[in-house]
């Protein structure tokens, strides 16, 4: 009997998985004992992480995206039709065209969306990167921004966790490039009360902030802004007036997770070994979907795709379990336009961050770069 393997979602977990899956299941796709299947929302995949280089011209948009069918091997089934409805009682998904899609495997890689509308006014007064329309037009602001205060206001749950401390670092040696920075402020808030959710990266940001004279706002949950005025309030009762506000704005799910009542908020309850959705056995969860307490960034996504491509490689060919995922996660973090640090944790080991160096910042760089041969399946 065919094995038909379900895909949703074609971002960085999904394509990952599709292609790792049509290596390994090469054999079983040409004779037709397998079946692998992706749904997309859009032909173009974006690198998302190139978009912090945006406001500062420091990347081509042409470098950020490809056509998703060229980065796909040519055995997975890429079929553009958003998902609707996901059933996993009766293992279907319902498309917007209407059509049913049956699996006995299902991969759910429908990562996050942003939801600034939850705050009264943050969208209409603030700047982000997290998409390209919203990156061009912080770069148009930052290009007009002749000095002043700017607040860099930091909500949660958001992916790419050690953004808001690269935006903050970044602009601050952009302000200097441009001879801004003893004309301006600049202030970070964060919701809890230190400068990020890792403590061992809020305890090395801390001293970095104030050796350039950054300053911050912890304990500040965002209740509202007024794009008028220009000010941005929390719920504590602090209020921030601001010349340029560029926010990081709080995320959910996939609205389809919502709708198919598979998780709050469109995270999916999801076992933190295993990948699988918790009460299943045959529905894995990849990067931001999951509600696992880790990081919601790239290599997240890379690292649990590896797993869950090796665990349905072995269920498929030996009816067996091959191994579990560990909690790993990497990230480089920019510590300036020229400078760089990176940390590497897992759900035993904490992150560490070391020194900035000009290596660590060409490194990422680099991985910028390769990153469509990682996509690919050949990193």
């Amino acid at each position: 009997m065919k094995t038909r393997i379900l895909i949703v979602g074609s971002g960085m977990g999904g394509t990952i998985v599709a292609n790792g899956l049509a290596r390994n299941l090469s054999h079983e796709l040409r004779n037709g004992d397998a079946s692998l299947t992706i749904l997309g929302t859009t032909n173009t995949h974006l690198y998302q992480p190139g978009l912090l280089y945006v406001p500062f011209g420091r990347a081509r948009e042409i470098e950020l995206s490809r056509n998703e069918r060229s980065i796909l091997d040519r055995r997975v089934n890429f079929i553009l039709d958003p998902a609707k409805l996901i059933d996993v009682e009766h293992n279907c998904v319902e498309c917007e065209s209407g059509k049913i899609h049956r699996y006995d495997y299902i991969i759910i890689a429908t990562g996050s969306r942003l939801v600034p509308e939850m705050i009264p006014g943050l969208k209409e007064g603030a700047h982000h990167f997290y998409d390209l329309e919203g990156a061009r037009k912080t770069r148009e602001a930052i290009d007009n921004f002749e000095g002043g205060r700017v607040v860099i206001n930091i909500n949660v749950p958001h992916k790419c966790p050690v953004a808001p401390l690269e935006i903050t670092l970044m602009l601050d040696e952009h302000l200097s490039e441009r001879g801004l920075r003893d004309k301006s402020e600049i202030i970070y808030t964060y919701p809890i009360g230190r400068l990020h959710g890792l403590e061992p990266v809020a305890h090395w940001a801390l001293p970095e902030f104030d050796r350039r004279g950054i300053q911050y706002e912890t304990f500040f949950n965002t209740k509202e802004v007024d794009p008028v005025g220009k000010t941005i309030s929390s719920e504590e009762g602090d209020t921030l007036s601001y010349d340029l506000l560029i926010t990081i704005p709080p995320h959910k799910g996939a609205a389809v997770v919502e709708a198919s009542g598979l998780g709050p908020s469109g995270w999916i309850p999801t076992d933190p070994k295993t990948l699988l959705m918790k009460g299943s056995e045959n529905v894995f969860v990849v990067g931001d979907t999951t509600d696992i307490p880790i990081s919601k960034a790239g290599s997240t996504a890379h690292f649990e795709a590896d797993t869950v491509i090796q665990n349905i490689t072995h269920l498929v060919q030996e009816g067996r379990w091959a191994r579990q995922y560990d909690g790993k996660v990497f990230c480089f973090i920019e510590t300036g336009l020229s400078s760089g640090t990176y940390i590497w944790f897992n759900y035993e080991t904490p992150p560490k961050p070391t020194p900035p160096t000009q290596m660590v910042h060409w490194a990422k760089l680099a991985y910028n770069r390769m990153y469509w041969l990682s996509a690919g399946g050949l990193l």
